[in-house]
């Protein structure tokens, strides 16, 4: 009988520590590349979908610990990619695989870690872990391995302790695509029309799925001035999702503002649905340890129906779940649309006066679970509906004008 060893970056690593801010340590093996990272230690449920979690820029300044403890089974490829690079800043596993089974394998996981330079480590109890953090919340930690472990225990404390939190963290400019890029709406689509894409960390499946919606997508870097989306004159605007403190953007805010005012019809999902929150003039507020992995329930208050989504947050809108609201910024009445099963945080704002409304989970997830991929065909229809109601209204009064002479 012949073995097959396992490749060079999947055999076993030295030590590794990961250390808390409180002063907690795990140790274990080092996973991926060796060295030293920091970031604020969060947790993802979901059982499948590593990959997409990795190149998800909404895990930009983040050491991600998977729950599931078997992660890499099924290996890396390029189509899963959800973005040009792994963005987490380190990755906690608890046994990774030894080699890879699966068809659409072009690699294993760990190599691509290693060749994106991210410090990871495994063998540790992530149960544990977690349940840390469900008690004291998401904190700064660091992971340490190779010549890092040189480092006394006082010395890789401070360097965690010393590190900026994310509350008051802006990272749309580290992750948003560095110049405008066109995808045209996919061949045998019912065309809609023109959509303006913030890109605050967009994933790949946003703009497939608006593309196959019909709109010709046009993706623009996150610094992009209100004069330069006029110019475009896009048929509708869209806020992706994104890292950081929605409270830490106050341009993409104030722009969102002036475009609601221009009556643009506007859909935001995750970040933009906390962006659309401040601009109609809700706070915003960080939770305990977030949402993340691929199955929070959520409840849509108009149908009734409990869908399971896929999350990446850790700050939410602060506004009442029951009731209209009146906006604060004076955009007439707004709803709480969708709310969370597990906190009842704010899921969704819907706005009754203006064409706009957003969701807090990933409605495009490519990972699954797709309970929320209506969301596309009802904005899709929006969009419809506000340019039938143009047209008829530039029709009624153009045959008012003729009446008129």
């Amino acid at each position: 009988m012949t073995i097959t060893a396992p490749p060079a970056s999947a055999r076993p690593q030295g030590a590794a520590v990961l250390v808390l801010e409180d002063g907690k340590r795990y140790t274990g093996r080092a996973y991926g590349a060796t060295g030293q990272t920091l970031g604020e230690v969060v947790f993802s449920t979901g059982m499948t979908g590593y990959q997409e979690t990795l190149t998800d820029p909404s895990y930009a300044g983040q050491i991600v610990l998977m729950t599931a403890p078997h992660i890499g089974n099924t290996g890396a490829n390029d189509t899963d990619m959800e973005s040009r690079k792994i963005w987490v800043s380190g990755f906690i596993v608890r046994d990774p695989a030894r080699r890879v089974s699966n068809f659409r394998a072009e690699r294993s996981l760990d190599e691509d870690l290693v060749n994106d330079g991210v410090v990871g480590i495994s063998g540790i109890d992530t149960r544990a872990v977690t349940r840390h953090i469900r008690s004291a919340g998401a904190m700064r930690a660091g992971v340490f391995s190779g010549d890092a472990l040189g480092l006394s225990d006082e010395d890789q404390l401070a360097l965690v302790r010393d590190q900026a939190g994310m509350a008051g963290k802006n990272l749309s400019a580290e992750v948003t695509t560095p110049e405008r890029y066109d995808v045209p709406a996919a061949a045998g689509a019912e065309r809609v029309g023109s959509i303006a894409v913030l890109d605050l960390g967009i994933k790949r499946a946003t703009v497939q799925y608006l593309s196959e919606h019909g709109f010709d997508v046009i993706v623009l870097p996150a610094a992009t001035s209100l004069d330069e989306i006029r110019a475009i004159a896009p048929d509708a605007l869209f806020y992706s999702n994104g890292p950081g403190d929605p409270a830490a953007s106050d341009v993409q805010v104030e722009l969102l503002a002036n475009l609601l005012r221009d009556g643009i019809p506007y859909f935001g999902i995750c970040f933009g649905n906390q962006l659309l929150g401040r601009a109609l003039g809700f706070g915003t507020y960080k939770l305990p340890f977030g949402h993340r992995g691929i199955n929070q329930p959520v409840l849509d208050k108009r149908t009734g129906r409990v869908e399971i989504t896929a999350q990446n947050h850790g700050f939410a809108v602060d506004a009442p779940l029951e009731g209209e609201l009146d906006s604060p910024a004076g955009f007439g009445r707004v709803q709480v649309s969708h709310y969370s099963l597990n906190d009842q945080v704010v899921e969704g704002l819907e706005c009754l006066d203006i064409p706009a409304f957003s969701v807090q989970y990933h409605p495009e997830a490519a990972a699954g679970p797709h309970d929320a991929f209506y969301l596309f065909d009802r904005f899709r229809q929006l969009v419809k509906d506000r340019a039938t109601s143009s047209d008829t209204a530039a029709s009624t009064a153009s045959a008012a004008g003729k009446e008129t002479k």
